[in-house]
């Protein structure tokens, strides 16, 4: 199996711009439940589960593709 990263990333910038556009900090999404660690794991594009994809779309009522993006390295 191939490195993290190695294949390409999933680029959350599209998720920061909603979150801007919905006047919505990080801040919100510790206290809608979403873990610190996993914030910071968003503001680095690391790796995140489907289930934290899931629960960022029920947040802000979205489909994966208005929150992520896939980048070729």
């Amino acid at each position: 199996m191939a490195n993290y990263g190695e294949n390409g990333i999933i680029d959350f910038e599209k998720f920061w711009i909603l979150m801007d556009k919905k006047g919505l900090k990080k801040q919100w999404l510790i206290d809608n439940g979403i873990h610190r660690a996993t914030v910071y794991k968003l503001v680095k594009n690391e790796n995140v589960t489907c289930e934290v994809i899931c629960n960022l779309c029920k947040l802000l009522r979205c489909q994966p593709g208005q929150i992520m993006e896939y980048k070729e390295n």
